[in-house]
């Protein structure tokens, strides 16, 4: 499990910014954190995705218009933090070792 962030900083419009407690600074674009929401569904979409890119999106995604963005953000105990998007989906749960896994700065991301 990754350490807790010294900082944690939700523009909703443009993503989340972590400050590691190494003073590694990584930023999280919205449409990037909904894209790798760890819940089970987007983890299902996103394998479906993978093995075959015409996979028709879930509606509640079809049917959102402009870009999504953050609506709230809450801590979940000392372990990670949970995002709501505008649209609708709020079951993602990002642990910090996730975070680090899906810093877009990473290779392949």
């Amino acid at each position: 499990m990754s350490e807790r962030p010294k900082h944690l900083d939700l523009d909703r419009e443009k993503g989340l910014t972590v400050t590691w407690p190494d003073d590694t600074v990584s930023f999280y674009p919205i449409a990037h954190l909904r894209k790798f929401s760890p819940s089970a569904e987007m983890r299902v979409l996103r394998e479906q995705i993978e093995q075959n890119p015409l996979t028709v999106l879930p509606q509640s995604m079809a049917d959102h218009e402009g870009p999504v963005t953050a609506l709230s953000a809450e801590l979940v105990g000392n372990y990670a933090i949970r995002i709501s998007f505008s649209d609708g989906h709020h079951t993602g749960i990002y642990s910090w070792s996730y975070l680090r896994e899906i810093d877009p700065k990473r290779k392949g991301r």
